[in-house]
């Protein structure tokens, strides 16, 4: 039975937060470069990893497929961070079939079909399961390794991928930047004889941090944050020891938290021009931001102005804080627009944030946010890691109790939120599900 967060709070601006909170390493980063590590045998050492479950879930996931893995993480006590390394030892001799009953938990566990195929010339790997935002299709992927020289089929279940002569370099074409995509074909292509371009492909700080990661193996990589990747194949990648960027999408929650309750909070580990849009969103809403040297000071002493959000791929507003957008312009002055361009199932979220008493109407991937002074806390449920969240700090504004059900989504994303929240001043606890 899965934990709920339960948070009571005064009402907004009456409780504000203060303090500072550490970013760890971007989950939405750590998941991709220990799939990475699959193309060279030996020891890697991935460092600045989240203590999150899906942490463990890949590392389980790596050791089905023959690796040995160890987590290490330092104690709460010893820091909210929660950030921690990842030592991987990848053999000769991988096993290249990715399971139903791990993959299923976790979404990003489809981006060890390209090293797999890079390595072993073929793979099985079950269709991925993980949040309920909607349908992310892997055409793009099955496209772009076929023109690589694979035969890609969909059967029981499972994407099997077989290329038993080996992959060859190709120019590729993405209709979507997608990150899955661009993290499976460049993990395809860097030990694929022959020269790939790959365009269209995916800008995230996350997909910088992967190529460079793989430049560090041996990888020759060219274009790395721009929409053209252009890749010349290597023999054979070497293990690395890497740092996982910060968490744009931790340090984002955070800054919309103190949108929300008001406060004064110290962002460190993370850049806030990995979120710039978001960012320039609260500060034109009337929020307060400065950068510093390891990250940023969020302050916010009134209620904010209504604000129009639309979601597109980096480096536009990250789908990632569009539920945090929806939660402000809940309790914002004025009248807000949200477009949602990413998945479609994201306001799934709207439903339970209408349970707090937000003034909001859908339509398809338009939801409009009517401002009001604020909300009344009440049982709601997390659908997915952001969702969650967002709940969570929508209760910041809420006068009363809210309590939220399905808190394992929120483990999933953030170490210690909990911790950390009521470390800023926020009343709140873990407790048991009913």
């Amino acid at each position: 039975m899965s934990d709920c967060f339960r948070l009571t709070s005064p009402g907004p601006l009456q409780r504000p937060l203060e303090g500072s909170v550490d970013v760890g390493g971007a989950k939405n980063s750590a998941l991709k470069l220990m799939a990475a590590t699959l193309l060279a045998p030996g020891h890697s050492e991935i460092s600045n990893v989240p203590d999150i479950l899906d942490v463990h879930v890949m590392a389980q996931l790596l050791e089905q497929l023959g690796c040995t893995v160890s987590v290490t993480h330092p104690s709460p006590e010893e820091t909210l961070r929660g950030s921690g390394t990842v030592a991987i030892e990848v053999p000769e001799d991988l096993h290249p079939v990715a399971p139903y009953d791990l993959v299923r938990r976790l979404r990003a566990s489809i981006c060890v079909l390209g090293p797999l195929v890079a390595r072993c010339g073929t793979a099985r790997v079950a269709l991925p399961g993980g949040d309920n935002i909607g349908s992310r299709g892997l055409d793009m992927h099955i496209r772009g390794l076929e023109e690589l020289g694979a035969a890609v089929r969909v059967e029981h279940g499972m994407v099997v991928a077989e290329a038993p002569g080996g992959l060859t370099g190709a120019n590729l074409w993405l209709d979507f930047p997608s990150v899955g995509a661009t993290e499976n074909l460049v993990t395809a292509a860097v030990l694929a004889p022959g020269r790939t371009l790959v365009d269209n492909v995916a800008r995230e700080p996350e997909i910088v941090d992967l190529c460079e990661m793989l430049v560090e193996m041996g990888a020759q990589i060219d274009g790395i944050g721009s929409s053209t990747l252009t890749v010349e194949g290597v023999e054979r990648l070497e293990p690395a020891r890497h740092t996982t960027v910060g968490d744009r999408i931790v340090a984002g929650t955070w800054t919309f938290a103190v949108a929300l309750a008001g406060g004064d909070v110290t962002v460190d580990g993370a850049s806030v021009r990995h979120f710039e849009i978001a960012a320039d969103k609260l500060v034109a809403a009337g929020a307060q931001i400065d950068q510093l040297a390891n990250g940023f000071r969020v302050r916010c002493d009134r209620r904010l102005d209504a604000f129009d959000v639309v979601t597109l791929p980096y480096p536009g507003f990250p789908t990632d804080l569009q539920p945090f957008a929806m939660a402000l312009a809940a309790v914002a002055r004025g009248t807000s627009m949200i477009t949602e361009n990413v998945f479609e199932a994201r306001f799934m979220f709207a439903q339970e944030l209408a349970r707090l008493g937000a003034d909001l109407r859908t339509d398809g991937h338009h939801a409009v946010v009517r401002g009001i002074e604020r909300l009344s806390g009440a049982p709601v449920v997390a659908h997915d890691i952001r969702a969650g969240a967002a709940l969570v700090l929508a209760g910041l504004a809420a006068e009363g109790t809210t309590t939220v059900a399905d808190a394992h989504h929120i483990d999933r994303g953030y170490p210690h939120f909990v911790e950390v929240l009521a470390s800023l001043g926020a009343d709140i606890a873990r407790v048991p599900g009913d």
